[in-house]
Order: C-alpha cells, then structure tokens, then sequence
C-alpha cells in the first residue's frame, strides 16, 4: 500500500507561483500513473494534470495548460506540480493520486481510476 502526501500549499496573488510536491512512501509509484486533481468550494473534483509511469508523456486539462507542468522524479518517489500565472479560480484544495493499473494512464482525467489519494494541499489566489 502506498501513502501520498501532498505539501506545497499556501495562499499566494494572482500571477504568482506555487510548486506543489507529492511524497510517496510505502513502496514505488514509478510503474504508476499519476495525476493531480483539484476541488474547489462548491465545486465537484477535477482533473489537473497527469504524467506516465516513465515521466514521458503528461497531459493537462484545458484550464491548466500552458501554465502548469507536471514532472516526477522516480528516484525521489515524488510527483510535483509547477504552477504558474495563477488565477483566483485556481483555488482548491489539490490531491495528488495513483493511477490503479501500472504502466497505464488509460482514462487519466478519470478520478474512479485512481485508487490511492493524498488528503490534500489547499491553494488559495488572492486577487
């Protein structure tokens, strides 16, 4: 069984940065999907962004890309998100996930197909 935890979190303007990291324990998640998720007030879980097993393929929802970057280094079990030009709607409190089958990312943007969760790191933008 693995354990994911999420840090990174804080309140930070809008335009600004935040990297969050995702800290694996229990054994490996290079053979593993992962993804980030988001839910914000109100609002039903989304998809973020999602990187393969071996870091090269990643995929990101619409509202996320050209200003955040998934990477992971596999050595450091750790799966990060690099978030840039941030706007107040992306606050949310963001979980980092694995994919439930290895080497697949199949249905990335899914939440059903993750079966591990962290408990999440809250961003907050202020305008």
């Amino acid at each position: 069984q693995v354990q994911l935890v999420e840090s990174g979190g804080g309140l930070v303007q809008a335009g600004g940065s935040l990297r969050l990291s995702c800290a694996a324990s229990g054994r490996t998640i290079s053979t593993y999907t992962m993804g980030w998720f988001r839910r914000a007030p109100g609002k039903e879980r989304e998809f973020v962004a999602a990187i393969s097993s071996s870091g090269g393929s990643t995929y990101y929802a619409d509202l996320v890309k050209g200003r955040f970057t998934i990477s992971r280094d596999n050595a450091k079990n750790t799966v990060y998100l690099q978030m840039n030009s941030l706007k107040r709607e992306d606050t949310a409190v963001y979980y980092c996930a694995q994919h439930r089958s290895p080497y697949t990312p199949i249905n990335y943007y899914l939440p059903r197909e993750y079966d591990y969760w962290g408990q999440g790191t809250q961003v907050t933008v202020s305008s």
